[in-house]
Parts: C-alpha cells; sequence; structure tokens
C-alpha cells in the first residue's frame, strides 16, 4: 500500500519546490491542503498556528498537517505580528485564509510584508474573494458553489440539489489555484524579482472549472435542469447502479465503442439508440435490471478486461487496498495512519511525505530557530506567552 520514495521521516530535503520558504498562517480546510501539498513538494513550510491551535481530529490523525512543522504564535500581540514580519524577511511565499482586512488589521497585511520583503508572494485565499458585496460574510464550501451555478446543476431531478463533498469549492476551486498562482507568482518573480499578491477565490476557481459545462450551455448543448445532460447522471450509460448485495457499480460508457461493450456485457438485446433521449427512461431500466443479477464484485471481474468504462464503487474502507491504487501505492501507510501519497508524481524529483502531523507548537523553538530568531529572542517570546509550546515538548499551550 506505499511506495518507496512516499514517506521518509528525517529523509533530506527534495521535491521540485526544495529552497522555496512558506509561511502558512494556518486556517481550516483547503489552506491547510496547500501547505500539505507545498511541503509535500519540498518547499520548506512553517505552519504559523494560535497557540491551542484549531484541531478537529487527533493531532496524529490530522492528515492535512503533515510534511511541515508548527509553531503557535499569538498574532494578537504586537510582538506575534512582528515575529511574523521577521520570518517573511527570510520567506518566499505566505499563504492565509483569514477573511478580508483581518490579516491587515492584525499587521501582516500584504503591506506591511512588502515592506520587510519586497519578492513576497503573499497568496490570499477566501471563499467569496477581496472584493465583492459578499466579501466579509462567513461561508464555506456549499455557500460558494450555490452562486456558481456548479451546485444547482448537481443532485437528482426530482430532488434537492446534492453537496459533492468539499471537493470542488474548498479544494479544487481555493486550494488548486492558489497553488497554481503561487507556481505562477514565482515563475514570474524569476523575471522581474517582486513579489506580487494573489487573491484565489473560490468561487472564482469553481466557476472555472464550469467552463466546459458553460460552453456546452451557451451552444445549446447543455439543459439548464440536473439529471438532464450527458455528465450530470441523465444519461442512463453514465452513473451509478445497484447490483445483487446492495453495493454499487460505476457506469461512463459514453463512446459509442465503450457502450457497445457494456451492452455486450450485460447481454441485452434490442437496446434503443444511445443518444435517443425519449429511450433513456427504458434504457435505464434495462440496465438497472441487468445489474441486480449480479454481485458488485462479480461485475467488477465481468469487466476487469473490457473496455466498457465500468468501475467498482469502492468505500473508504475499501479503496486504499482496491488493486489498481494498490499497484500504484496512491495510499500509504505512513506514521501508522493510512492517507494518500504525494501527488503529482515527478521522475526526477518525486515529493514525499517527510513527518507525522505534530501537535500545535510542537515545534515552536526548532521553527523559530530555523527562521533566523536568536536562543534569548526565542526564550523572551516564550516567556511572555507570545510564542506556545506544545505541552508534550516541555512547554504550555494555552
Amino acid at each position: 500500500m506505499s511506495r518507496d520514495d512516499a514517506a521518509v521521516a528525517g529523509a533530506p530535503v527534495s521535491g521540485p519546490l526544495a529552497g522555496i520558504r512558506v509561511v502558512e498562517l494556518a486556517g481550516i480546510g483547503p489552506i491547510q491542503l496547500a501547505g500539505m501539498l507545498l511541503a509535500d513538494l519540498g518547499a520548506d513550510v512553517a505552519r504559523v498556528e494560535r497557540p491551542g491551535g484549531q484541531v478537529f481530529t487527533p493531532p496524529r490523525t490530522e492528515v492535512l498537517h503533515r510534511s511541515r512543522p508548527s509553531l503557535a504564535v499569538d498574532l494578537r500581540t504586537p510582538a506575534g505580528a512582528e515575529t511574523v514580519l521577521r520570518m517573511t524577511e527570510r520567506a518566499d511565499v505566505l499563504i492565509e485564509a483569514f477573511r478580508p482586512g483581518v490579516a491587515e488589521r492584525l499587521g501582516v497585511g500584504p503591506e506591511a510584508c512588502a515592506q520587510r520583503n519586497p519578492a513576497l508572494v503573499y497568496a490570499r485565499m477566501t471563499g467569496w474573494g477581496q472584493s465583492g458585496p459578499l466579501a466579509a460574510r462567513a461561508g464555506h464550501d456549499i455557500n460558494y458553489l450555490a452562486i456558481t451555478g456548479a451546485l444547482a446543476s448537481i443532485g437528482p431531478a426530482d430532488g434537492a440539489p446534492v453537496p459533492p463533498l468539499n471537493l470542488v469549492a474548498d479544494f479544487g476551486g481555493g486550494t488548486m489555484f492558489l497553488v497554481a498562482g503561487i507556481l505562477a507568482a514565482l515563475l514570474e518573480r524569476q523575471r522581474s524579482g517582486r513579489g506580487q499578491v494573489i487573491d484565489s477565490a473560490m468561487v472564482d476557481g469553481a466557476s472555472y472549472l464550469m467552463s466546459m459545462v458553460y460552453s456546452q450551455y451557451a451552444g445549446g448543448l447543455w439543459r439548464n435542469e440536473r439529471s438532464a445532460n450527458l455528465l450530470d447522471g441523465g444519461a442512463p450509460f453514465y452513473g451509478t447502479y445497484e447490483c445483487a448485495d446492495g453495493r454499487y457499480i460505476a457506469v461512463g460508457a459514453l463512446e459509442p465503442k465503450f457502450f457497445a461493450e457494456l451492452v455486450a456485457v450485460l447481454g441485452l438485446d434490442d437496446v434503443p439508440a444511445q443518444h435517443d433521449r425519449e429511450a433513456w427512461p427504458r434504457l435505464r431500466e434495462m440496465f438497472a435490471r441487468a445489474f441486480l443479477t449480479r454481485t458488485r464484485d462479480e461485475w467488477a471481474a465481468a469487466f476487469e478486461s473490457v473496455d466498457g468504462c465500468v468501475a467498482p464503487v469502492l468505500d473508504l474502507a475499501e479503496a486504499p487496498g482496491g488493486a489498481h491504487l494498490a499497484a500504484r501505492g496512491t495510499f500509504t501507510e505512513a506514521f501508522g495512519v493510512v492517507q494518500p501519497a504525494p501527488a503529482p508524481r515527478l521522475s526526477r524529483t518525486p515529493g514525499r511525505i517527510r513527518s507525522a502531523p505534530p501537535s500545535p507548537g510542537a515545534d515552536s523553538r526548532e521553527v523559530l530557530s530555523d527562521w533566523g530568531f536568536d536562543k534569548a529572542e526565542i526564550d523572551a517570546l516564550i516567556a511572555q506567552g507570545t510564542v506556545a509550546e506544545d505541552a508534550e515538548n516541555g512547554g504550555a499551550a494555552t
């Protein structure tokens, strides 16, 4: 279940981003994943979080905190803000996910950081963006997705829209676009020598992800209703079907040759034309009856050597051990926790899991030392309560 290069505690820093230093002002969800991705790819990321942290799962299983140390700083104090500003002097990138204006009020906004380091890439991620009438409002993935047209497009025709976990706005429209912006800004900096501010809004990223759907809608190829199109569950040859054991099989036979293989393996005769929309209900019923005759794994075996675009729907317990992902080492067991291995894969400078998720403040002394603070300064910051240590390391998180 593991790749040889996936998890090597204490291994030399490697990866395509080795040498890039990042200050991560801790938040939840998409900013955590961004820090993890940058660190897995070799960047030296320091996660700066509040004393006591903001932990929703036990620290050792908080996979999103892996590969980077934790420094606990009280940013509400002038000394806390100054600590972060000093770190930015040595940083290439700062990432934050506060509401607009919060970083400025704390004294660590883009202008203050640029005064210390004009080459700093200051990457901001929010749901609504830094501007617009909703910019200051609270929200979560489902809210951001709601105004993009994406949420309205997902779900059954006779039911309510269904949230696609928090994958689309938070992690797709948020994390991935933030990281893409960071990499683009770092490349541009090689030419100009200057940093810049990145405004990565989940509503922007999620809308961008909908480009194909909006394109097809403009061209009259996408109906503005749920479960009425090729990719939203409307087409009987692109969806899921229950099997004899109550488990499900996923069908994605969009192209005619794959549709023909699907029909052949199911052993169906007198099948309606694939794109005869009027016959889709009958075709769906034919598929449903056929799949109910065998178990999920029996159908998976039947399609194993056939290009019918059919796959078993595996749950969270099954997926890591599934034949394909296991063979690729897509999941790994690192530090006693089964988790996704670093991605994407690079041939010469692969990413790796560099360390276990730390408790909040577990590495405060080490991080400050690594970022240029001397022992007397570190002792003073801890004594005055600006910086906290994890209790397990001899300090007292508050």
